[in-house]
């Protein structure tokens, strides 16, 4: 109980990768934030002691560990996430992660002894948790961390593998006709070189067919970056929700899966990065980095640091052992040109990180100018958040999907080179540096675009919390409550809003949706207002005087409810 009500619990389930956990703790910074609710973060014992540490001394977010045997499936003790895993191994990762059913419904079973969970939200990856749910009925929802259209394209090839199997270079989706034509060039690996008789598509196919069974879908995306993917989330969903609650990064909230690992290397790192920076001219440096576990090829690395170095502009670069080799090891001298570490160190030109680097810090800071990013999803909101371009260099998944939109609908973005299989060369790579650091016409339309979308994304930040999540718990807990027989959950707002409720509701359910009448032009609000959405806080303010007034037209709603429909009102909620 809070406060004398009960409070309502959401559990969370991300999958175990830093690029899942990471969003899926901002969006929980979000959620708890709202009075009377606790949410609840389920993952393996390794994971969650890691996420203990970024959270605050006074918090609603509780950590619960879900028992983990992963040596069972063929993985090394006491790893638990894709961090620095093969290929091999992650695909054993992933069919231990389907034999968690059983002990995430015993969990749930546990949970509901003390405060009942109201709503699950888990990973597409984990898509099987919908069974649960209804097995114990509870809502449910599917979090898709990464951009709507990109992630569109991913499901829709991943489960439609005749589309892409054409001699055509170029492709369009018949089961996502909004998307662009798609290239050869820009499926992964994990699309390209596999089938539908492979573990790893069998696994997507699986998680992505349960997660349309889902109650409703949020996508980490907003109006203006990768929207036109909820157009296919709906058509597969058959009018259930698709809410849009992005952008939930760390970099927007100060959370980072991996927190006590970041503690003990911010007061070196950071200290050294920062300096470094503090060298350097505003929006002079790039910073080079492919992510939590990316990586390139011997030969793309080489070529990498050429093209470095012959830019004549300053970067940091996070690099790791290339693709092939064990990704704990040291950077090899071969690996780089000759005398590149002692050149660069000597016209300060270059600061080497090696596996890890504090990239909020970096991209924060007022001398870096552009991003050499793989366009993971997290990668690019946290640089957007900044208002720094982003030279892409995609590696697999739906990163390559993600440049093509940036470069393409946003203008944020120019990609450089595609996969671990593409012929890189220095030459191309040093022209796009100087293009975009530089005081090219194409540079500054990037940076000014740029700084646009941080503003978009700070607006929606601010306005998000209401739009979506508020509505979200109400919505909610109608579809668990009109689960148990014999009820029926009558949803009473103004016009405009029952209007938007509509389209989100299946064809057959027991939720009815009632009309208040509302006069906001009597309050100096305009015509077609009916919520916070675009208001300012004076505006706020009148529509909250406002609400006062529906006292008596809910009490004749009331009324009419009951003489039509000869059932009258249990509660009010």
């Amino acid at each position: 109980m809070a406060n004398g009500r009960e409070e309502r619990n959401i559990v969370m389930f991300p999958f175990m990768a830093a690029g899942h956990i990471n969003p899926f703790m901002a969006l929980a910074r979000q959620l708890e934030r709202k009075e009377g609710y606790t949410v609840t973060i389920v993952n393996t014992p390794l994971n969650i002691q890691r996420l203990k540490s970024s959270l605050p001394s006074k918090t609603n977010i509780r950590l619960v560990e879900i028992p983990f045997q992963g040596t069972n499936y063929g993985l090394p003790p006491d790893l638990e996430n894709t961090d620095t895993l093969s290929h091999e191994l992650f695909i054993r990762l992933m069919e231990a992660s389907e034999n968690l059913e059983s002990p995430f419904k015993s969990l749930l079973i546990d949970i509901s002894d003390g405060c009942a969970p109201m709503c699950i939200i888990s990973d597409m990856f984990l898509g099987w948790t919908v069974k649960v749910a209804n097995e114990l009925g509870i809502y449910h929802a599917v979090f898709i961390a990464g951009a709507g259209y990109s992630m569109a394209i991913y499901f829709s090839l991943s489960l439609n593998e005749h589309q892409f199997q054409t001699d055509d270079q170029e492709f369009l989706l018949p089961d996502f006709p909004e998307a662009s034509k798609i290239q050869q060039s820009q499926l992964g690996n994990d699309l390209r070189l596999t089938d539908s008789t492979h573990v790893l598509w069998l696994f997507r196919t699986r998680q992505f067919s349960h997660c349309f069974c889902s109650d409703a879908i949020l996508l980490n995306t907003m109006e203006g970056l990768g929207d036109i993917g909820v157009q296919y989330f709906k058509r597969k969903m058959g009018g259930k929700p698709v809410w849009m609650i992005g952008p939930a990064c760390s970099s927007m909230k100060n959370d980072a899966y991996n927190q006590e690992e970041i503690s003990e290397k911010l007061s070196s790192k950071t200290g050294s990065c920062c300096e470094w920076l503090d060298l350097h001219p505003p929006a002079s440096v790039l910073y080079v980095s492919f992510g939590s576990y990316g990586t390139i090829l011997p030969s793309q690395m080489m070529e990498l640091a050429l093209g470095l170095e012959a830019s004549n502009k300053a970067f940091i670069w996070v690099i790791r052992p290339p693709f092939g080799f064990n990704p704990t090891e040291d950077v090899r001298v071969e690996w780089l040109p000759d005398g590149f570490k002692e050149r660069i160190r000597e016209k300060n030109q270059g600061l080497l990180v090696h596996k890890w680097a504090p990239q909020q810090e970096i991209l924060s800071h007022r001398s870096i100018g552009a991003f050499l990013s793989h366009c993971g999803w997290n990668s690019i909101l946290e640089s957007l958040s900044q208002g720094v371009p982003i030279i892409g260099w995609p590696l697999g998944g739906e990163q390559c999907f993600n440049s093509q939109m940036l470069e393409n609908e946003v203008g944020v973005c120019v990609e450089v080179a595609r996969g671990v299989d593409s012929e890189t060369k220095h030459d191309k790579i040093a022209r796009v540096i100087k293009m975009v650091l530089g005081k090219t016409e194409k540079g500054e339309e990037m940076r000014r675009k740029a700084n646009q979308m941080k503003g978009k994304m700070e607006d929606a930040l601010r306005g998000g919390e209401e739009r979506n999540i508020v509505m979200f718990p109400f919505m909610a807990l109608a579809r668990l409550l009109e689960r148990k027989e014999g009820y029926i959950v009558t949803i009473v707002n103004t016009p405009l809003n029952i209007q938007r409720l509509g389209p989100s509701l299946p064809s057959k359910t027991n939720i009815r949706l009632a009309e208040i009448p509302f006069h906001g032009t009597n309050y100096g609000l305009q015509p077609g207002v009916e919520n916070t959405r675009t208001l300012t806080a004076e505006l706020t303010c009148c529509m909250l005087e406002d609400s006062e007034n529906l006292e008596s037209p809910f009490k004749s709603l009331l009324i009419n409810i009951t003489e039509q429909d000869s059932r009258v009102p249990v509660c009010h909620l």
